[in-house]
């Protein structure tokens, strides 16, 4: 019995001088712990944040998706109603309408166009669609009508006559 009161008295005695020196310093963090923290909220930064960049990319990416489709349909629509496509995105009130990333969709109705030219096309030069196209320049915003440039992979595009509408680079 004495010993376990001499231990408790023991270790009383350091923890409360530890508790003690503690409050004589100020009682706030060493450099070390600081530090400790610092490298510990930059690794947890360095993770989330591009993992954050990917997911906002992602959004960004399904939404010009769903907007590709949306205009689509509206131009389908104008074709019900006048027989004709439109001749530019304005004819079906979406003027200066901006995809994600702040650009202005691009649109090529082929009754307009003389050759094949300014048709989007794939990587063995056969255009992608029959009626007309529809697609946002994607990040960079910049393309070219092959999709084989490297300028074009990041362009979200309607193909095969609105079968497909996706990524570029996944076509």
């Amino acid at each position: 019995m004495a010993l376990s009161v001499s231990l408790k008295d023991s270790s009383a005695g350091i923890l409360g001088s530890l508790i003690k020196g503690r409050r004589e310093h100020g009682g706030g963090f060493t450099l070390v712990e600081l530090l400790i923290v610092i490298a510990i909220l930059g690794t947890l930064s360095g993770i989330a944040i591009p993992l954050y960049n990917y997911q906002i990319e992602k959004a960004r990416i399904i939404r010009a998706i769903a907007e590709i489709r949306i205009l689509e349909k509206e131009i389908t629509l104008y074709e019900i109603d006048s027989r004709d496509l439109p001749d530019k995105l304005k004819d079906i009130g979406r003027k200066g309408f901006l995809d994600p990333w702040g650009k202005k969709y691009k649109y090529l109705n082929f009754a307009n166009v003389k050759g094949k030219g300014k048709m989007r096309k794939d990587r063995f030069l056969v255009p992608l669609n029959s009626d007309f196209d529809l697609c946002s320049k994607g990040r960079d915003g910049k393309s070219k009508p092959n999709l084989a440039a490297k300028v074009s992979y990041d362009d979200i595009i309607r193909a095969n006559d609105g079968e497909y509408v996706g990524i570029a680079s996944e076509y």
